[in-house]
């Protein structure tokens, strides 16, 4: 900034944060934490979605077992996750009073009967209420601005 330059600092591990390529060194990084894994996994630049499809309590030990596994790929790897920005939630349209236990880095996972998803809110009832709400609100913001500013330009033009 201003014809000055930072001090060379050498990295030990990691990329520099907003770099072009950070995302993809990011995956080819994690590319392979599919495999070993009993349950469906995807992955979108730096977000983990770890689903299957849960009959019985042997469903549930097999995806707190995937669990794990990202848990020892991340330590294997030096690589930091963030338990709290974790969610656990079910998509069924049953009413199931059994809360969910998993775990990631000796955190509980927080049950929550809503998440966003690459901009989406997805709901464990599979409404799209809130998906259709929040769309509105940002359409509406979006007219609202559009009619303010159509306003200025229709008042400029009759002075």
């Amino acid at each position: 900034m201003g014809g000055q330059l930072s001090e060379e600092v050498r990295v030990m591990s990691g990329a520099p944060q907003g770099g072009v390529l950070v995302p993809l060194l990011f995956l080819a990084y994690v590319n392979d934490i599919w495999r070993n894994m009993e349950s469906t996994i995807r992955l979108f630049a730096d977000v983990c979605v770890i689903y299957r499809r849960i009959i019985n309590n042997e469903d549930m030990e097999k995806l707190q077992k995937d669990l794990d596994r990202v848990e020892e790929l991340a330590v294997e790897n030096a690589m930091k996750i963030n338990p709290s920005k974790s969610k656990a939630i079910r998509f069924t349209r049953a009413r199931i009073k059994d809360p969910l236990y998993h775990s990631l880095m000796d955190t509980l996972i927080p049950e929550a009967s809503s998440c966003k998803y690459l901009g989406i809110i997805l709901r464990g009832d599979l409404s799209l209420a809130d998906q259709v709400n929040y769309t509105m609100k940002k359409a509406c913001k979006a007219l609202h601005f559009t009619m303010r500013i159509l306003k200025r330009v229709i008042v400029i033009r009759k002075a």
